[in-house]
């Protein structure tokens, strides 16, 4: 643990949060300018958050401003710590670039607050910054080393190949990946995810983060991907990859598994695993461990789709519940077509609300795991809270920057 900061130094910081209020998002913008660079350093990065949406900058600007706000009590901010942890284990950041950031981050804030910025407030900052990057190196090496010392475990990345695809749906494809090596694999949590790397002609190197959607083994990994399509904008470059040219054979290289969206499983207490479209990913990891491991958990699996024709692995959870009594499905349609035949494909037309939740879920003692589009989140997560479920029993994945999520909960409010 770092040295605490001084007095003088919370309170300059706290003296600079009307300017973050107003320049933060400009400030962040303008840190990823200097810090990209550096092609190396831009490498690092999932450059999907940094093009029209700009949802990482913004990401980062409200976390500099809760950083602000909490420099006296950052027991606040232990949850947060923990997930950018996680986040930067898959990306396999390393204590010397936070160096890089520091420079960019410093040079930002003069840039943009000019002569406001003095030579007290930039040193209260660097102080401030680096009081906090060396809590999460030191995360982040306890994480290093507990994948490098477990069984199948590793740090950096590792070569995977396509072991065999399955076409889910319309839109969604699973890949096993096996180790090049043919060695064993860590086992994952139930819940955590891939960091991918590629390097694609034309488009030099991307990474992603896939949700692993199997129960932890030693012997594979399988990943669930949709295509990504957004009407007037191109098609994600990697999930379209992945579908039109991966195939069995093809190698991938890949970081070890990370994150703190994971299954409790020190607990037989009743969970309900929450999932729309393609967020269902982490949920059949989870649904597969309670399954095989603890059958006679009080469980609850809600899906909602579209339709038939894009909802994935439906015949793969009705095998999982066929056996298991303590398992019970339900499945929400938004627009079933003709050949979706209500009681067998779907139990009810409509979206999932947190009131039919609660009302067919054992709120008073189950934990919900939710995953899904923004807009599906944004009402799961508030709305459940405002019926009165503990905001430790409603734990959430969101592929993307957080900030975008509680966006979406204040235009819906």
């Amino acid at each position: 643990m770092p040295s605490p900061l001084s007095p003088a130094t919370i309170a300059l910081v706290k003296a600079t949060i009307p300017a973050l209020e107003a320049h933060g998002l400009a400030i962040t913008r303008r840190m990823y300018e200097r810090l990209f660079q550096d092609p190396a350093i831009r490498d690092l990065f999932n450059q999907s958050h940094h093009g029209e949406t700009g949802s990482q900058p913004k990401a980062l600007a409200n976390a500099v401003l809760a950083y602000a706000r909490n420099i006296d009590n950052l027991g606040a901010l232990a949850g947060a710590v923990e997930r950018i942890a996680q986040k930067h284990v898959t990306l396999t950041i390393l204590p010397a670039h936070y160096a890089s950031v520091a420079e960019a981050l410093l040079g930002a804030i003069q840039d943009v607050l000019a002569e406001a910025a003095t030579p007290e407030i930039c040193a209260a900052w660097g102080e401030a910054y680096w009081f906090l990057a060396d809590i999460l190196i030191d995360r982040e090496a306890a994480i290093y080393h507990d994948h490098e010392t477990r069984p199948g475990g590793w740090t950096g990345w590792r070569d995977f190949r396509i072991e065999s695809v399955t076409i889910e749906s319309e839109t969604i494809r699973s890949f096993v990946l096996v180790p090049v090596d043919g060695g064993a694999v860590l086992r994952h949590q139930p819940g955590q995810s891939l960091g991918l790397r590629l390097d694609l002609p034309g488009e030099g190197v991307l990474k992603r983060n896939y949700s692993i959607s199997c129960a932890p083994n030693d012997r594979s990994y399988r990943i669930t991907v949709k295509r990504e399509a957004t009407p007037g904008r191109p098609a994600g470059l990697v999930s379209s990859w992945l579908h039109e040219t991966a195939h069995p054979g093809t190698v991938l290289t890949v970081a070890a598994p990370a994150g703190d969206f994971v299954l409790d499983r020190t607990t037989s207490a009743p969970v309900v695993l929450v999932s729309g479209g393609v967020g269902l990913t982490p949920m059949m990891s989870m649904l597969e461990t309670i399954h095989a491991e603890t059958p006679e958990r009080p469980t609850w699996y809600v899906h909602g789709a579209l339709h038939g024709r894009v909802h994935a692995m439906a015949e793969r959870t009705r095998r999982l519940a066929a056996d298991r009594p303590a398992i019970r499905l339900h499945t929400v349609y938004e627009a079933p077509e003709s050949a979706d035949r209500l009681g067998t494909a779907y139990d009810r037309v409509g979206r999932i609300t947190p009131e039919w939740l609660v009302a067919h879920t054992p709120a008073a003692e189950a934990t919900y795991y939710l995953c899904g589009p923004k807009s599906f989140l944004a009402s799961l997560v508030h709305g459940l809270a405002r019926l009165g479920v503990p905001a430790e029993r409603i734990r959430y994945e969101f592929f993307g920057p957080a900030d975008e999520l509680e966006e979406e909960a204040r235009a819906a409010a």
